[in-house]
Protein backbone atom coordinates (compact mmCIF):
# COMPACT_ATOMS: atom_id res chain seq x y z
CA UNK A 1 0.00 0.00 0.00
CA UNK A 2 1.38 3.43 -0.97
CA UNK A 3 2.29 5.93 1.74
CA UNK A 4 0.99 9.50 1.56
CA UNK A 5 3.35 12.45 1.10
CA UNK A 6 1.78 15.77 2.14
CA UNK A 7 3.22 18.72 0.22
CA UNK A 8 3.14 21.86 2.37
CA UNK A 9 3.97 25.39 1.15
CA UNK A 10 2.45 28.73 0.25
CA UNK A 11 0.51 27.49 -2.75
CA UNK A 12 0.62 30.58 -4.96
CA UNK A 13 4.33 31.35 -4.44
CA UNK A 14 5.58 27.80 -5.08
CA UNK A 15 2.85 26.49 -7.40
CA UNK A 16 5.34 25.33 -10.07
CA UNK A 17 7.55 23.49 -7.57
CA UNK A 18 4.53 21.78 -5.95
CA UNK A 19 3.31 20.52 -9.31
CA UNK A 20 6.81 19.38 -10.36
CA UNK A 21 7.28 17.40 -7.14
CA UNK A 22 3.91 15.68 -7.46
CA UNK A 23 4.50 14.78 -11.11
CA UNK A 24 8.03 13.53 -10.40
CA UNK A 25 6.96 11.17 -7.61
CA UNK A 26 4.03 9.86 -9.61
CA UNK A 27 6.15 9.25 -12.73
CA UNK A 28 9.32 7.83 -11.14
CA UNK A 29 9.38 4.00 -11.59
CA UNK A 30 10.72 3.44 -8.07
CA UNK A 31 9.05 6.15 -6.01
CA UNK A 32 5.57 5.58 -7.40
CA UNK A 33 5.70 2.02 -6.07
CA UNK A 34 5.87 3.30 -2.52
CA UNK A 35 4.35 6.79 -2.42
CA UNK A 36 1.24 8.77 -3.28
CA UNK A 37 1.03 12.59 -3.12
CA UNK A 38 -1.52 14.91 -1.57
CA UNK A 39 -1.91 18.35 -3.16
CA UNK A 40 -4.59 20.57 -1.70
CA UNK A 41 -5.27 22.22 -5.06
CA UNK A 42 -6.29 18.87 -6.53
CA UNK A 43 -9.25 18.48 -4.18
CA UNK A 44 -12.73 18.96 -5.65
CA UNK A 45 -15.05 21.58 -4.22
CA UNK A 46 -16.35 20.51 -0.81
CA UNK A 47 -18.54 21.83 2.00
CA UNK A 48 -15.66 21.62 4.50
CA UNK A 49 -13.30 24.17 5.97
CA UNK A 50 -9.91 24.22 4.27
CA UNK A 51 -7.88 24.12 7.49
CA UNK A 52 -9.90 21.12 8.67
CA UNK A 53 -9.08 19.26 5.45
CA UNK A 54 -5.37 19.94 5.26
CA UNK A 55 -4.71 19.15 8.92
CA UNK A 56 -6.65 15.91 8.59
CA UNK A 57 -4.55 15.02 5.52
CA UNK A 58 -1.30 15.73 7.40
CA UNK A 59 -2.47 13.35 10.12
CA UNK A 60 -3.06 10.64 7.48
CA UNK A 61 0.33 11.09 5.83
CA UNK A 62 3.63 9.25 6.41
CA UNK A 63 5.83 12.13 5.23
CA UNK A 64 5.48 15.89 5.59
CA UNK A 65 7.26 17.64 2.70
CA UNK A 66 7.75 21.34 3.40
CA UNK A 67 8.76 23.80 0.66
CA UNK A 68 9.62 27.17 2.20
CA UNK A 69 10.19 30.34 0.18
CA UNK A 70 9.80 34.04 1.01
CA UNK A 71 6.09 34.30 1.78
CA UNK A 72 4.55 33.22 5.08
CA UNK A 73 0.95 32.77 4.02
CA UNK A 74 -2.32 33.94 5.54
CA UNK A 75 -2.54 33.45 9.29
CA UNK A 76 -5.76 32.06 10.75
CA UNK A 77 -7.38 32.98 14.07
CA UNK A 78 -4.49 31.30 15.93
CA UNK A 79 -2.02 33.66 14.27
CA UNK A 80 -0.26 30.89 12.31
CA UNK A 81 -0.18 30.14 8.58
CA UNK A 82 -1.33 26.76 7.19
CA UNK A 83 2.29 25.83 6.46
CA UNK A 84 3.37 26.40 10.06
CA UNK A 85 0.31 24.60 11.43
CA UNK A 86 1.02 21.62 9.17
CA UNK A 87 4.65 21.50 10.26
CA UNK A 88 3.70 21.69 13.95
CA UNK A 89 1.14 18.90 13.57
CA UNK A 90 3.66 16.65 11.78
CA UNK A 91 6.14 17.34 14.60
CA UNK A 92 3.59 16.49 17.29
CA UNK A 93 2.50 13.28 15.52
CA UNK A 94 6.07 12.09 14.94
CA UNK A 95 5.63 12.13 11.15
CA UNK A 96 8.81 12.10 9.05
CA UNK A 97 9.56 15.69 7.98
CA UNK A 98 11.53 16.71 4.88
CA UNK A 99 12.07 20.44 4.47
CA UNK A 100 13.60 22.25 1.49
CA UNK A 101 14.35 25.99 1.49
CA UNK A 102 14.29 27.95 -1.75
CA UNK A 103 17.42 30.07 -2.23
CA UNK A 104 16.96 33.82 -2.01
CA UNK A 105 17.87 36.91 -0.05
CA UNK A 106 17.19 35.95 3.56
CA UNK A 107 16.78 39.61 4.45
CA UNK A 108 13.84 39.89 2.05
CA UNK A 109 11.93 36.94 3.52
CA UNK A 110 8.85 37.57 5.53
CA UNK A 111 10.07 37.80 9.17
CA UNK A 112 7.66 35.07 10.23
CA UNK A 113 8.98 32.81 7.43
CA UNK A 114 12.52 33.49 8.60
CA UNK A 115 11.49 32.62 12.16
CA UNK A 116 9.88 29.36 10.96
CA UNK A 117 13.03 28.43 9.06
CA UNK A 118 15.14 29.05 12.17
CA UNK A 119 12.79 26.84 14.17
CA UNK A 120 13.02 24.08 11.57
CA UNK A 121 16.81 24.36 11.44
CA UNK A 122 16.98 23.66 15.14
CA UNK A 123 14.98 20.44 14.75
CA UNK A 124 16.17 18.70 11.61
CA UNK A 125 18.49 18.80 8.60
CA UNK A 126 16.95 20.91 5.85
CA UNK A 127 18.37 21.47 2.37
CA UNK A 128 18.41 24.52 0.10
CA UNK A 129 17.59 24.44 -3.61
CA UNK A 130 18.05 26.95 -6.38
CA UNK A 131 16.10 25.39 -9.23
CA UNK A 132 13.29 22.91 -9.65
CA UNK A 133 15.74 20.37 -11.06
CA UNK A 134 17.94 20.68 -7.99
CA UNK A 135 14.89 20.30 -5.73
CA UNK A 136 13.91 17.07 -7.47
CA UNK A 137 17.43 15.65 -7.18
CA UNK A 138 17.56 16.44 -3.46
CA UNK A 139 14.09 15.03 -2.92
CA UNK A 140 14.95 11.81 -4.73
CA UNK A 141 17.95 11.26 -2.46
CA UNK A 142 15.91 11.90 0.68
CA UNK A 143 13.09 9.54 -0.32
CA UNK A 144 15.44 6.75 -1.37
CA UNK A 145 17.28 7.16 1.94
CA UNK A 146 13.92 6.85 3.72
CA UNK A 147 13.14 3.62 1.84
CA UNK A 148 16.61 2.22 2.43
CA UNK A 149 16.45 2.78 6.18
CA UNK A 150 13.12 0.97 6.22
CA UNK A 151 14.59 -1.94 4.27
CA UNK A 152 12.28 -1.43 1.30
CA UNK A 153 15.15 -0.93 -1.14
CA UNK A 154 18.86 -1.61 -1.16
CA UNK A 155 21.13 1.16 -2.35
CA UNK A 156 24.88 1.06 -2.51
CA UNK A 157 27.13 -1.93 -2.09
CA UNK A 158 25.47 -5.14 -0.89
CA UNK A 159 28.67 -6.37 0.71
CA UNK A 160 28.98 -3.35 3.01
CA UNK A 161 25.52 -3.67 4.54
CA UNK A 162 25.11 -5.20 7.99
CA UNK A 163 23.95 -8.80 7.82
CA UNK A 164 20.49 -8.93 9.49
CA UNK A 165 20.48 -11.28 12.45
CA UNK A 166 24.23 -11.94 12.38
CA UNK A 167 26.52 -11.44 15.37
CA UNK A 168 30.21 -11.90 16.02
CA UNK A 169 29.37 -15.46 17.10
CA UNK A 170 28.68 -16.22 13.43
CA UNK A 171 32.31 -15.41 12.49
CA UNK A 172 34.74 -18.35 12.52
CA UNK A 173 37.86 -17.37 14.45
CA UNK A 174 39.96 -20.16 12.87
CA UNK A 175 39.16 -18.88 9.35
CA UNK A 176 40.16 -15.37 10.41
CA UNK A 177 43.43 -16.68 11.87
CA UNK A 178 44.25 -18.57 8.66
CA UNK A 179 43.50 -15.43 6.70
CA UNK A 180 45.88 -13.33 8.81
CA UNK A 181 48.63 -15.94 8.54
CA UNK A 182 48.40 -16.07 4.76
CA UNK A 183 47.91 -12.31 4.34
CA UNK A 184 51.07 -11.66 6.39
CA UNK A 185 52.99 -14.07 4.16
CA UNK A 186 51.56 -12.85 0.83
CA UNK A 187 51.14 -9.08 1.35
CA UNK A 188 52.79 -8.16 4.67
CA UNK A 189 49.45 -7.74 6.44
CA UNK A 190 50.15 -5.52 9.48
CA UNK A 191 48.06 -7.28 12.16
CA UNK A 192 49.44 -10.23 14.10
CA UNK A 193 47.94 -13.70 14.21
CA UNK A 194 46.96 -13.05 17.81
CA UNK A 195 44.89 -9.97 16.91
CA UNK A 196 41.26 -10.16 18.12
CA UNK A 197 38.72 -11.08 15.45
CA UNK A 198 36.97 -7.73 15.85
CA UNK A 199 40.25 -5.88 15.21
CA UNK A 200 40.85 -7.82 11.98
CA UNK A 201 37.32 -7.16 10.73
CA UNK A 202 37.59 -3.49 11.68
CA UNK A 203 40.87 -3.20 9.80
CA UNK A 204 39.19 -4.72 6.73
CA UNK A 205 36.13 -2.43 7.08
CA UNK A 206 33.86 -5.43 7.58
CA UNK A 207 31.97 -4.24 10.66
CA UNK A 208 28.86 -2.05 10.77
CA UNK A 209 28.55 -0.68 14.31
CA UNK A 210 29.89 -3.95 15.79
CA UNK A 211 27.70 -6.07 13.49
CA UNK A 212 29.33 -8.20 10.76
CA UNK A 213 28.73 -6.99 7.22
CA UNK A 214 27.57 -9.21 4.38
CA UNK A 215 31.17 -9.42 3.15
CA UNK A 216 32.35 -10.49 6.61
CA UNK A 217 29.88 -13.40 6.60
CA UNK A 218 30.84 -14.42 3.06
CA UNK A 219 34.55 -14.39 3.84
CA UNK A 220 34.69 -15.61 7.44
CA UNK A 221 31.24 -16.91 8.38
CA UNK A 222 30.71 -20.27 10.06
CA UNK A 223 27.66 -20.83 7.84
CA UNK A 224 27.34 -18.01 5.28
CA UNK A 225 24.51 -19.77 3.44
CA UNK A 226 22.30 -19.42 6.51
CA UNK A 227 22.17 -15.71 5.72
CA UNK A 228 22.90 -15.68 1.97
CA UNK A 229 21.55 -18.98 0.57
CA UNK A 230 22.64 -18.42 -3.05
CA UNK A 231 26.27 -17.81 -2.09
CA UNK A 232 27.42 -21.24 -3.19
CA UNK A 233 29.44 -22.85 -5.98
CA UNK A 234 27.82 -25.53 -8.12
CA UNK A 235 30.14 -27.83 -10.08
CA UNK A 236 29.07 -30.27 -12.80
CA UNK A 237 30.95 -32.68 -15.05
CA UNK A 238 29.41 -33.75 -18.36
CA UNK A 239 30.77 -36.43 -20.71
CA UNK A 240 29.57 -34.62 -23.82
CA UNK A 241 29.59 -31.07 -25.16
CA UNK A 242 26.11 -30.11 -23.93
CA UNK A 243 24.27 -29.96 -20.63
CA UNK A 244 22.59 -33.31 -20.07
CA UNK A 245 20.66 -34.17 -16.94
CA UNK A 246 21.22 -35.80 -14.65
CA UNK A 247 24.84 -34.69 -14.59
CA UNK A 248 27.24 -37.64 -14.16
CA UNK A 249 29.01 -35.70 -11.41
CA UNK A 250 27.42 -32.83 -9.48
CA UNK A 251 28.71 -31.19 -6.32
CA UNK A 252 27.63 -28.07 -4.46
CA UNK A 253 30.26 -26.33 -2.38
CA UNK A 254 29.16 -24.08 0.46
CA UNK A 255 31.14 -22.44 3.24
CA UNK A 256 33.29 -19.32 3.02
CA UNK A 257 34.54 -17.89 -0.27
CA UNK A 258 38.14 -19.07 0.21
CA UNK A 259 36.97 -22.68 0.57
CA UNK A 260 34.62 -22.35 -2.38
CA UNK A 261 37.42 -21.19 -4.69
CA UNK A 262 39.79 -23.94 -3.54
CA UNK A 263 37.23 -26.74 -3.76
CA UNK A 264 35.84 -25.53 -7.07
CA UNK A 265 39.30 -25.44 -8.66
CA UNK A 266 40.11 -28.90 -7.25
CA UNK A 267 36.89 -30.27 -8.74
CA UNK A 268 37.63 -28.91 -12.22
CA UNK A 269 41.26 -30.06 -12.21
CA UNK A 270 40.31 -33.51 -10.91
CA UNK A 271 38.27 -34.25 -14.04
CA UNK A 272 40.70 -32.73 -16.54
CA UNK A 273 43.26 -35.01 -18.19
CA UNK A 274 46.77 -34.61 -16.85
CA UNK A 275 50.19 -35.90 -17.78
CA UNK A 276 52.81 -36.85 -15.19
CA UNK A 277 56.42 -36.33 -16.25
CA UNK A 278 59.62 -37.94 -15.00
CA UNK A 279 61.74 -37.08 -11.96
CA UNK A 280 64.77 -36.18 -14.05
CA UNK A 281 64.81 -32.57 -12.85
CA UNK A 282 63.70 -33.07 -9.24
CA UNK A 283 62.35 -35.33 -6.56
CA UNK A 284 58.74 -34.67 -7.57
CA UNK A 285 57.45 -35.56 -11.01
CA UNK A 286 55.91 -32.56 -12.84
CA UNK A 287 52.22 -32.66 -13.67
CA UNK A 288 50.70 -30.85 -16.66
CA UNK A 289 46.97 -30.38 -17.28
CA UNK A 290 44.95 -29.93 -20.45
CA UNK A 291 44.17 -26.41 -19.29
CA UNK A 292 46.73 -24.47 -17.25
CA UNK A 293 45.62 -24.68 -13.58
CA UNK A 294 46.22 -20.96 -13.08
CA UNK A 295 43.73 -20.17 -15.85
CA UNK A 296 41.08 -22.45 -14.30
CA UNK A 297 41.58 -20.98 -10.84
CA UNK A 298 41.50 -17.41 -12.19
CA UNK A 299 38.16 -17.98 -13.89
CA UNK A 300 36.66 -19.37 -10.68
CA UNK A 301 38.05 -16.76 -8.30
CA UNK A 302 36.93 -13.95 -10.62
CA UNK A 303 33.41 -15.38 -10.68
CA UNK A 304 33.28 -15.56 -6.88
CA UNK A 305 34.85 -12.12 -6.42
CA UNK A 306 32.74 -10.21 -8.94
CA UNK A 307 29.37 -11.97 -8.86
CA UNK A 308 26.15 -10.18 -7.96
CA UNK A 309 25.37 -11.42 -4.44
CA UNK A 310 21.86 -9.97 -4.53
CA UNK A 311 20.96 -12.54 -7.21
CA UNK A 312 19.30 -15.83 -6.30
CA UNK A 313 21.57 -17.61 -8.81
CA UNK A 314 24.84 -19.30 -7.87
CA UNK A 315 28.29 -19.45 -9.45
CA UNK A 316 28.44 -22.48 -11.72
CA UNK A 317 31.43 -24.46 -13.02
CA UNK A 318 30.66 -26.88 -15.87
CA UNK A 319 33.30 -29.24 -17.26
CA UNK A 320 32.56 -30.60 -20.76
CA UNK A 321 34.74 -32.81 -22.92
CA UNK A 322 35.96 -29.82 -24.91
CA UNK A 323 35.82 -26.90 -22.44
CA UNK A 324 35.31 -25.57 -18.95
CA UNK A 325 32.64 -22.91 -18.48
CA UNK A 326 32.43 -20.70 -15.40
CA UNK A 327 29.20 -18.72 -14.98
CA UNK A 328 28.46 -16.01 -12.46
CA UNK A 329 25.32 -13.89 -11.99
CA UNK A 330 25.78 -10.22 -12.84
CA UNK A 331 26.82 -8.04 -15.75
CA UNK A 332 30.19 -6.50 -16.45
CA UNK A 333 30.51 -2.94 -15.11
CA UNK A 334 29.88 -0.23 -17.73
CA UNK A 335 33.60 0.53 -17.94
CA UNK A 336 34.38 -2.97 -19.26
CA UNK A 337 33.29 -5.07 -22.23
CA UNK A 338 34.28 -8.59 -23.24
CA UNK A 339 36.57 -7.05 -25.88
CA UNK A 340 38.25 -4.80 -23.28
CA UNK A 341 39.12 -7.87 -21.22
CA UNK A 342 41.46 -8.94 -24.02
CA UNK A 343 43.62 -5.82 -23.71
CA UNK A 344 45.28 -4.00 -20.81
CA UNK A 345 42.57 -2.56 -18.57
CA UNK A 346 42.07 -1.31 -15.07
CA UNK A 347 40.59 -3.37 -12.27
CA UNK A 348 36.90 -2.58 -11.60
CA UNK A 349 35.58 -4.43 -8.54
CA UNK A 350 31.88 -5.05 -8.01
CA UNK A 351 32.65 -6.14 -4.42
CA UNK A 352 35.74 -4.17 -3.31
CA UNK A 353 35.76 -5.48 0.29
CA UNK A 354 35.70 -9.08 -0.87
CA UNK A 355 38.32 -8.35 -3.53
CA UNK A 356 40.59 -6.75 -0.93
CA UNK A 357 40.53 -9.89 1.21
CA UNK A 358 41.22 -12.10 -1.81
CA UNK A 359 44.05 -9.80 -2.84
CA UNK A 360 45.65 -9.88 0.61
CA UNK A 361 45.69 -13.69 0.52
CA UNK A 362 47.14 -13.84 -3.00
CA UNK A 363 44.04 -15.18 -4.73
CA UNK A 364 43.85 -12.18 -7.08
CA UNK A 365 45.83 -9.18 -8.21
CA UNK A 366 44.24 -5.76 -8.45
CA UNK A 367 45.58 -4.63 -11.77
CA UNK A 368 43.13 -6.12 -14.28
CA UNK A 369 45.75 -8.68 -15.35
CA UNK A 370 43.79 -11.88 -14.65
CA UNK A 371 42.15 -12.22 -18.05
CA UNK A 372 45.40 -11.37 -19.82
CA UNK A 373 47.14 -14.12 -17.85
CA UNK A 374 44.45 -16.60 -18.90
CA UNK A 375 44.94 -15.65 -22.54
CA UNK A 376 48.72 -15.88 -22.33
CA UNK A 377 48.73 -19.23 -20.53
CA UNK A 378 46.25 -20.72 -22.99
CA UNK A 379 48.25 -19.64 -26.05
CA UNK A 380 51.52 -20.89 -24.54
CA UNK A 381 49.90 -24.30 -24.06
CA UNK A 382 48.67 -24.50 -27.65
CA UNK A 383 45.05 -23.70 -26.75
CA UNK A 384 42.63 -21.12 -28.12
CA UNK A 385 42.15 -17.96 -26.14
CA UNK A 386 39.37 -18.16 -23.56
CA UNK A 387 36.00 -16.70 -24.49
CA UNK A 388 34.47 -13.90 -22.41
CA UNK A 389 30.74 -13.41 -22.94
CA UNK A 390 27.86 -11.52 -21.41
CA UNK A 391 24.80 -13.77 -21.72
CA UNK A 392 21.86 -11.79 -20.42
CA UNK A 393 22.28 -11.41 -16.68
CA UNK A 394 25.23 -13.81 -16.47
CA UNK A 395 28.91 -13.45 -17.33
CA UNK A 396 30.56 -16.55 -18.77
CA UNK A 397 34.23 -17.49 -19.16
CA UNK A 398 35.02 -20.46 -21.40
CA UNK A 399 38.44 -22.13 -21.22
CA UNK A 400 39.03 -24.64 -24.00
CA UNK A 401 40.48 -28.09 -23.31
CA UNK A 402 41.91 -28.46 -26.81
CA UNK A 403 42.28 -26.50 -30.01
CA UNK A 404 39.48 -28.31 -31.84
CA UNK A 405 36.67 -25.91 -31.03
CA UNK A 406 33.44 -25.76 -33.04
CA UNK A 407 34.78 -22.74 -34.91
CA UNK A 408 37.96 -24.55 -35.90
CA UNK A 409 36.07 -27.68 -36.95
CA UNK A 410 33.90 -25.55 -39.22
CA UNK A 411 37.00 -24.04 -40.80
CA UNK A 412 38.51 -27.49 -41.37
CA UNK A 413 35.61 -28.48 -43.64
CA UNK A 414 35.41 -32.07 -42.44
CA UNK A 415 32.45 -34.42 -42.76
CA UNK A 416 30.10 -35.61 -40.02
CA UNK A 417 31.84 -39.00 -39.77
CA UNK A 418 35.15 -37.29 -39.05
CA UNK A 419 33.48 -35.03 -36.45
CA UNK A 420 32.10 -38.14 -34.74
CA UNK A 421 35.61 -39.61 -34.67
CA UNK A 422 36.98 -36.43 -33.06
CA UNK A 423 34.29 -36.54 -30.36
CA UNK A 424 35.13 -40.20 -29.76
CA UNK A 425 38.85 -39.41 -29.51
CA UNK A 426 38.19 -36.70 -26.96
CA UNK A 427 36.52 -39.29 -24.72
CA UNK A 428 38.55 -42.43 -25.41
CA UNK A 429 41.95 -40.96 -26.26
CA UNK A 430 42.66 -43.18 -29.30
CA UNK A 431 41.02 -44.93 -32.25
CA UNK A 432 42.16 -47.54 -34.79
CA UNK A 433 41.08 -47.93 -38.41
CA UNK A 434 38.91 -50.92 -37.49
CA UNK A 435 37.30 -49.02 -34.58
CA UNK A 436 36.59 -46.12 -36.92
CA UNK A 437 34.84 -48.48 -39.37
CA UNK A 438 32.57 -49.76 -36.60
CA UNK A 439 32.03 -46.33 -35.08
CA UNK A 440 30.73 -44.60 -38.21
CA UNK A 441 29.62 -47.66 -40.22
CA UNK A 442 31.87 -47.45 -43.28
CA UNK A 443 34.11 -49.79 -45.27
CA UNK A 444 37.86 -49.94 -44.73
CA UNK A 445 38.60 -47.87 -47.87
CA UNK A 446 36.33 -45.03 -46.70
CA UNK A 447 37.81 -45.18 -43.18
CA UNK A 448 41.28 -44.99 -44.75
CA UNK A 449 40.29 -41.86 -46.72
CA UNK A 450 38.64 -40.15 -43.75
CA UNK A 451 41.56 -40.78 -41.43
CA UNK A 452 44.02 -39.64 -44.09
CA UNK A 453 42.13 -36.38 -44.36
CA UNK A 454 42.26 -35.81 -40.60
CA UNK A 455 45.92 -36.73 -40.52
CA UNK A 456 46.72 -34.33 -43.34
CA UNK A 457 44.99 -31.46 -41.53
CA UNK A 458 46.92 -32.11 -38.33
CA UNK A 459 43.77 -33.13 -36.43
CA UNK A 460 45.14 -36.58 -35.54
CA UNK A 461 48.54 -38.19 -35.20
CA UNK A 462 49.47 -41.79 -36.03
CA UNK A 463 51.05 -44.00 -33.39
CA UNK A 464 52.89 -46.90 -34.95
CA UNK A 465 53.77 -47.49 -38.61
CA UNK A 466 51.86 -50.44 -40.02
CA UNK A 467 49.87 -53.40 -38.78
CA UNK A 468 47.14 -53.98 -36.25
CA UNK A 469 48.99 -52.08 -33.52
CA UNK A 470 48.60 -48.75 -35.31
CA UNK A 471 46.16 -46.26 -33.82
CA UNK A 472 45.45 -42.52 -33.85
CA UNK A 473 45.32 -39.82 -31.18
CA UNK A 474 44.35 -36.18 -31.35
CA UNK A 475 47.03 -34.02 -32.88
CA UNK A 476 48.54 -30.83 -31.58
CA UNK A 477 47.22 -28.85 -34.51
CA UNK A 478 48.96 -27.06 -37.35
CA UNK A 479 50.25 -23.51 -37.35
CA UNK A 480 48.42 -21.26 -34.89
CA UNK A 481 46.25 -18.59 -36.36
CA UNK A 482 45.11 -15.39 -34.74
CA UNK A 483 43.90 -15.53 -31.13
CA UNK A 484 45.51 -18.89 -30.59
CA UNK A 485 43.27 -20.80 -32.99
CA UNK A 486 44.67 -23.40 -35.33
CA UNK A 487 44.68 -22.91 -39.06
CA UNK A 488 43.18 -25.65 -41.19
CA UNK A 489 46.29 -25.99 -43.36
CA UNK A 490 47.99 -29.34 -42.98
CA UNK A 491 51.69 -30.05 -43.56
CA UNK A 492 53.05 -29.56 -47.02
CA UNK A 493 52.04 -32.36 -49.35
CA UNK A 494 49.18 -33.49 -47.13
CA UNK A 495 46.74 -33.34 -50.03
CA UNK A 496 48.55 -36.23 -51.64
CA UNK A 497 47.34 -38.47 -48.86
CA UNK A 498 49.67 -39.84 -46.17
CA UNK A 499 50.16 -43.52 -45.60
CA UNK A 500 47.22 -44.58 -43.40
CA UNK A 501 46.79 -48.11 -42.10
Amino acid sequence: MSERIFISSVQKELAAERRAVADYIRDDPLLRRFFDVFLFEELPASDRRADEIYLDEVDRSAIYLGLFGDEYGVANNTGRSPTEQEFDLATMKGITRLVFIKDGDDASRNPRTAALIRSVTGQLIRRRFGSTGELLRLLQGSLVDYLEKRGDVQVGSFEEKPCPGATMEDIDADTVARFVRRARSERQFPLSEQAPVADVLTHLNLLCKDQPSMAALLLFGRDPQRFIPAAELRCMHFHGTEVQRPAPSYQVFKGNLFDQVDRGADFALSVLSRRVGTRELGAQAPVSYEIPPDAVREAIVNAVAHRDYTSAAAVQVSVFIDRVEVWNPGALPPELTPARLREPHGSVARNPRICEALFLTGYIEKYGTGTLMMIRESIENGLPEPDFEQRGGEFVVTAWRDWLTDRVLAELQINERQKSAIAYLKMSGHVSNQEYQSLVGVAKRTAHRDLAGLLGKGVIERIGTTGKGTYYVLGKGATKGPKGSQEANGPEGATKGPNVT
